[in-house]
């Protein structure tokens, strides 16, 4: 079996993964980012809120980060984790071990999507989730919102911002007659009845259909979709502490309960947007290249 050595092994090569190989990069420690290459943002055609990277595709945002952690040494193992030992041994599927002094998780997370048919191949072209994301794009279009949980109400709010024109579909979420209220005093409509199909023509959403048969015209549609971490069960392994919905309680720093591992972007926090998960990669990042530094003098 071959083994590698590095002062750090950051898993997962987003945005918050690679700020910070390029921070530890530049900094002059050895380096290595694996990635299996399914970021969550993936389906997306553009970015946007990343303040002189607006409208960039993510792909493309992934591809200039890559060439620039490799100019300061930074090596790119395309792979999975398969698990990871104290001390730290990184197994990867493939049966090569990166041994390092430090680990920086930074997998991401996926969104669990409702089960209708066809949702899936919209998502994030015009089935949507986060409106500072895709909200300036269907600006005053007909727009519709799945009910699905626990904050679709405060969600359809927010969305508000964006369309006079919002229609919010009960779907599989019972309303309470405060809610109901809540949206009537946004100008938020709402129809009942659970949605079955999306109407998609030339490419592009047109109208759902609910159960009933009855269609409905919308040019976009968004959900607050459920959030779990990926790769989390690493972490579990490890003994780092998650919160009650299961992802890696970090502090400011992006520190978890175990010495040596850090964590960064959605793995730790759901809400991050891709500019702050660089923000939080490239926090970790000084946080471990001092704690290597402090134990460089003790030894």
């Amino acid at each position: 079996m071959d083994t590698a050595t590095y002062d750090v092994v950051v898993v997962g090569g987003g945005a918050a993964g690679l700020s910070a190989a390029l921070v530890l990069g530049r900094a002059r420690r050895r380096v290595a980012v694996v990635d299996g290459g399914a970021p969550r943002n993936a389906p997306a055609a553009h970015m946007h809120g990343y303040l002189s990277r607006d409208g960039m595709p993510p792909s493309e945002l992934l591809r200039l980060g890559r060439d620039e952690a490799a100019g300061y040494g930074v090596e790119l193992v395309i792979g999975r984790v398969a698990a990871i030992e104290p001390g730290f041994a990184v197994l990867l599927a493939d049966g090569e071990t990166l041994e390092a002094r430090r680990l920086l998780i930074a997998t991401g997370a996926t969104d669990e999507l409702p089960p209708i048919p066809g949702l899936r191949e919209r998502w994030g072209r015009d089935f949507l989730h986060c409106p500072y994301c895709h909200g300036w794009e269907v600006r005053d279009l007909p727009v519709g919102l799945l009910g699905t949980g626990a904050g679709s109400v405060e969600h359809a709010q927010l969305v508000r911002q964006w369309s006079d024109d919002l229609i919010f579909f009960t779907h599989t979420y019972d309303l309470t007659k405060a809610e109901r209220e809540q949206l009537e005093a946004r100008g938020i409509r709402v129809v009942d009845g659970e949605v079955r199909r999306l109407v998609v023509e030339d490419d592009r959403l047109r109208g759902v259909v609910l159960g009933s048969g009855r269609t409905v015209e919308r040019a976009a549609l968004f959900v607050r979709p459920g959030i779990r971490p990926r790769d989390s069960e690493l972490l579990v392994r490890l003994g780092c502490e998650l919160d009650e919905y299961g992802f890696v309680r970090v502090d400011r720093d992006g520190r978890t309960s175990v010495s040596g591992v850090w964590a960064a972007g959605n793995v730790a926090n759901p809400r991050a947007q891709v500019i702050t998960a660089a923000g939080e990669g490239s926090a970790a990042a000084i946080s471990i290249n001092a704690d290597l530094v402090r134990e460089d003098v003790q030894a």
